[in-house]
This record gives structure tokens, sequence and C-alpha cells, in this order.
């Protein structure tokens, strides 16, 4: 598998532009969200996201500084997710390092991420890319539907195949479909590339979160340990849903209980997890999981083989590989 570090060859000097023009953005003359912002740069993850902007618009043509604000605009966003998701969650750890409300508390994480939403959208405007701004959005907005319906459903664990589906979808792969539609619009695409690179985007981003369930399971981990945390946070992932489709009704019915007591029951979770790793669930997962890839190989088909088109199926396929 190729590393992030060979995908990025081809646009590997406009990322390297990027991530001191994100640094210069983010700067503010108020001390604290100043030192606040200073923290979350140094801790920056992959920044596949912004990858994925440079890539497709590669794939379009030539980078410009239309595709620099767009990757500023997303990453943006995209962060601004992370610090409202680890106050939604109550999570003091992000990537390993303690988060924005762990150190900073709740109130001002949340006017962190604020912060981070509304200068994505003015970054946006300063550069009068309204393209960008409608498409980005979308996202936000189905992020937002994508969340809340998780919590509804996770409540009365009711979820099927399709319900999830449609909320990996809107949670998930709304962003990274925003990420290459973007890619695409700041190259002058017109109306039909950008919606063909949405298409391709949320194919990659639903094929990123079964990999994130199979990864809780301990599937492709280095270490090979399961964590059972979306179990642990009665969150139906694919190769439970598939699990349960398939056990007879007394099994199934358990398994429900075994979910219910999850978060405060440690014995209920391994009980859960063994009977997912023992069924069919993982390899139904992964089983679609490379049907998407599939699927989204096919879009790039259409498109003259090159640098950037065979780094996109790259980064496609490292974001089903990886092992964290």
């Amino acid at each position: 598998m190729p590393s992030l570090k060979e995908i990025q060859a081809p646009v590997r000097k406009d990322m390297q532009v990027f991530s001191g023009h994100f640094r210069e953005v983010l700067r503010s003359d108020v001390p604290l969200l100043d030192t606040i912002m200073r923290y979350i740069v140094k801790r920056k993850g992959k920044q596949m996201r912004p990858l994925f902007v440079f890539l497709t618009a590669k794939l379009h043509g030539e980078v410009v500084e239309k595709t620099h604000t767009a990757a500023s605009l997303i990453e943006m966003l995209h962060t601004a997710t992370l610090v409202h998701d680890d106050v939604v969650d109550e999570s003091d750890k992000r990537r390993g390092f303690f988060s924005i409300q762990a150190l900073w508390k709740k109130k001002v994480a949340v006017l962190v991420g604020d912060y981070l939403l509304s200068r994505g959208l003015l970054t946006a405007v300063d550069a009068e890319a309204f393209d960008l701004l409608k498409l980005t959005s979308r996202a936000v907005k189905e992020m937002s539907e994508g969340e809340l319906l998780q919590i509804e459903k996770a409540r009365r664990l009711d979820i099927t195949e399709d319900v999830y589906f449609e909320i990996i979808r809107r949670k998930t792969a709304s962003l990274i479909a925003a990420c290459c539609a973007c890619g695409a619009a700041s190259t002058g695409g017109d109306s039909d590339q950008v919606d063909v690179m949405w298409k391709f985007g949320e194919k990659t981003g639903l094929a990123f979160q079964i990999k994130d369930d199979l990864l809780d399971l301990g599937d492709g981990k280095r270490t090979g340990k399961p964590t059972g945390q979306d179990i642990r946070e009665r969150k139906l992932t694919l190769p439970l849903i598939h699990t349960l489709q398939v056990a007879d009704g007394s099994s199934r019915r358990r398994l429900l209980k075994l979910v219910k007591r999850a978060p405060k029951d440690p014995e209920a979770v391994r009980e859960v997890m063994d009977a997912v790793l023992n069924g069919p669930g993982l390899k139904y997962a992964r089983e679609k999981m490379m049907v998407l890839r599939n699927e989204a190989v096919e879009i790039l088909n259409d498109f003259a083989d090159g640098e950037a088109k065979k780094a996109l199926i790259d980064m496609l396929d490292f974001t089903i590989q990886r092992s964290k």
C-alpha cells in the first residue's frame, strides 16, 4: 500500500504551501483563541481532506488560489466538527492528545468550534467563492442531520442497514464528497463535473466509515486489539447490524438487551463483540466496503490516466487498508 507521502507527490508543494497558509488564517488577536489555534495546528492529523481537494483539482486542471481557499474552508469546517464532537461525546482525548474541552472546558470548546466554522465561511466569502460556500454548507447541514438521526436511532436501537447507510452518508461521507466537489469547482469545473466528484467522494466516505466500524472491532489494527467503543456508545454499525439481521429471534433479542446495557457493563460489551467477531458481520461489511471502493474507481475510469488519477485511487485504497 502506498504511503500518504507517496500519494501526496503530485501536489506536495501545494500541500506545503497550504500548511503555512492554514496557520496564518487561524491567527487571532485574542490571546486565548490564538493559543488554542496554535494547539490545534500543532496536532493536525493526516490532512486527508485537504489532500482530496488538491488531488481532485489536479485531476481537472491545475491547482489555483481558489483551490487553497477550498482546502482551508474544508479543513476549518472539519476541525470545527471534531471540536464539537468531543463536547457531544464528552471525550477527553483526540488522536492521543487532550481535546479542547478537556483542557479549556466545554464552553470554550463550543465557542472555538463556532469560531472555526465562521472563520471558514468568511474565508470563502472574502474570496467571493460562493460556489464553494454552497457545497460546504450542504455538507454541514447533512452532517448535523446525520448526527441527530444517529442519536435518535441509538435511543430506540432500530437501525436497519438502509438507515445505517443514510446516517453515514450524511454524517461522514458528505464532507469527503464536499472535498472532491470543491476541488473540481475550484478549477472551473462545470456542474456535471462537480456532481461526478461529489458522487466519488460520497462512495469513498461510505467506504471510509465502514473501515472505521471494522477497526473498532480490531479488524486490521496493528495490535489486533478491539476497542468496542461503538458498542459502548450504543452505535449500531454495519457488522453488528448484519449480525442482528441473520440471528434468530431469541439471539437477536438477547443481543439488543446486551447493547442496551453496554454503556455501563463491560461484560455486555464483550459478549456483543464475541457475537459479531464469530459471526458473518465482519466479512459482510468488508464485502460492502469493497463494492463501494470499486464503484468509486469506476467513476475515475472516465478520466484520462495520470498522476492525479493514480493518487486518488491510491488514496481510496489507503482509506480502506489503514490500520488506525
